[in-house]
C-alpha cells in the first residue's frame, strides 16, 4: 500500500509519496550520476534483461534493497515519479515481467520531461508487460501498477491493467492509492482500454477494500484542497496524518502514515519524500530515509552535496528507534515536538535550494541524538 499527491501552487508543482511496504523491508536512498555513451547492450532489471540505452539521466531513487527498481525517485531534468499497487484482474498470475518499480526508475533514467517519461513507461510496459513477485519475503505478492509523473510544467497520472493503460492531464491536484481513479474518457488511453475507465470488472475487490484505499485518497484530496499555499511543512503533515489514534495506537488502514498491524494491515511506510519543482530550478528533495514519518526527520538530499540520507545503516537506525518509541507513548510526543521545531528551519533551507544549508541543521541535529523522554530509555540511533 502506498499513497502518492501532488499540488501546483506558488508557482510550483509539489510531490509528495509515502512507500508502505513489508515492516522490515530496507530501503536506500540513492545518488546515480548520469550516464553518456555507455556500450553496455544488456540491462538486468529485477526479474529479466532489456535492451540497455548509451545515455541516462542522473537521478536519486529510494530502492527497497532486494530489488533494481525504485518506488519513488527523481532526476536531473526535473522529473519525479512514483507508483501505486493496483490490483487488476489481468495480473501476471505467473511468469516474470518488469516491476512497477522498474518502469519508475527506466521512466526516470530515460526521460527528460513527464510527457516523455510517461511515454517510455508506456512503451516498455507494451513491450515487456508487468508482472513477477514484488514483496521482499512475500513472494505471493503480485501486481499491475499506477504512476504519478511530474516535471514543473505537466503533471500526469498513468493508469495500466496488463498492457492497457489509461493517462489523464492534472489541472491542479490530484492522489492516487491502490485503486483505479480514472473514470470517463482521459487524455490518452490504449487501444484496448475501457473508455469510461478500470472499473470493477478489472479490479479485485479484497485488497482495495481491506486496504481502503480509497479512504487513503479521499483523505489525500481533502487536505490538498484546504491548501492555501503549499509548502514542505504542509505536505509533510499531510504524510503523517492517521485518522484516528497516533499510529502506534489505534492504527488504521486509513492512515496515510501506516503503521504495521498484523494480517489485516500488513504494510508499513518505510520511506517519505517531498519534491519542489519550479521552472529554471533544480529539484528541492526531502525524504526521511528510514520507516514511520510521524517519528522521522525529512532530510534533504540533491544532485551534489553531502547528504545523511546516503549512510548505509539510516534505515536501521531508524527502525530501531521505532521500536523504541513504539513503548513509550510520552517519548513520542517529545520527538514529534522536536522534530517540529527542527523542520521549521530544515524544510524552508531546501525549498530555498540550499540543502548545504539544510544539511548542517540536520548534521547538528543527528550529533545531539534524541532521548526517549523518560531517562530509563534512550534511542542510540540519530534521528531520521
Amino acid at each position: 500500500m502506498c499513497d502518492t499527491l501532488v499540488v501546483r501552487g506558488g508557482g510550483a508543482v509539489w510531490f509528495a509519496k509515502n512507500s508502505d511496504r513489508e515492516p522490515g523491508e530496507v530501503q536506500r536512498v540513492e545518488r546515480h550520476a548520469a550516464v553518456a555513451d555507455d556500450t553496455t547492450e544488456k540491462l538486468a532489471c529485477t526479474h529479466i534483461e532489456i535492451d540497455q540505452i548509451p545515455d541516462r539521466q542522473a537521478t536519486i531513487l529510494s530502492r527497497p534493497s532486494w530489488m533494481w527498481g525504485a518506488e519513488m525517485g527523481v532526476n536531473a531534468s526535473g522529473v519525479v515519479i512514483g507508483n501505486e499497487a493496483v490490483f487488476s484482474r489481468k495480473v501476471m498470475k505467473r511468469g516474470k515481467a518488469l516491476l512497477g518499480m522498474d518502469l519508475v526508475r527506466l521512466g526516470l533514467e530515460r526521460g527528460s520531461s513527464a510527457h516523455e517519461s510517461a511515454a517510455i513507461i508506456i512503451h516498455l510496459l507494451e513491450t515487456h508487460g508487468q508482472g513477477g513477485p514484488a514483496g521482499w519475503r512475500d513472494k505471493g505478492v503480485r501486481y499491475d501498477n499506477s504512476f504519478l509523473i511530474a516535471d514543473a510544467a505537466e503533471v500526469l497520472v498513468l493508469e495500466t491493467c496488463g498492457r492497457d493503460w489509461r493517462l489523464e492531464r492534472v489541472k491542479r491536484h490530484a492522489a492516487i492509492s491502490n485503486a483505479y481513479t480514472l473514470e470517463g474518457p482521459v487524455t490518452m488511453a490504449s487501444e484496448g482500454a475501457p473508455t469510461e475507465g478500470f472499473g470493477a470488472s478489472d479490479e479485485t475487490w479484497l485488497r482495495p477494500t481491506f486496504g481502503r484505499a480509497r479512504e487513503r485518497r479521499a483523505c489525500a484530496l481533502a487536505a490538498l484542497e484546504r491548501l492555501d499555499r503549499p509548502d514542505f511543512a504542509s505536505l509533510a503533515g499531510i504524510m503523517r496524518s492517521h485518522d484516528r489514534g497516533d499510529g502506534f495506537t489505534r492504527g488504521s488502514n486509513r492512515d496515510l502514515c501506516l503503521h504495521h498491524g498484523g494480517l489485516m494491515r500488513p504494510s508499513h511506510t518505510t520511506n517519505s519524500m517531498l519534491v519542489r519543482l519550479a521552472p529554471g530550478e533544480a529539484p528541492a528533495i526531502a525524504m526521511t530515509g528510514t520507516k514511520t514519518p510521524c517519528v522521522s526527520l525529512f532530510r534533504p538530499v540533491a544532485f551534489d552535496g553531502a547528504s545523511s540520507l546516503f549512510s548505509d545503516t539510516l534505515w536501521e537506525q531508524g527502525s530501531k528507534r521505532n521500536d523504541a518509541l513504539a513503548r513509550d507513548p510520552s517519548a513520542r510526543q517529545q520527538v514529534r515536538n522536536r522534530i517540529a521545531a527542527a523542520e521549521a528551519h530544515i524544510l524552508p533551507a531546501i525549498e530555498a535550494g540550499r540543502p548545504d544549508v539544510a544539511e548542517a541543521l540536520v548534521t547538528a541535529w543527528d550529533d545531539h541524538g534524541l532521548d526517549a523522554g523518560s531517562g530509563k530509555a534512550e534511542i542510540d540511533a540519530p534521528s531520521s
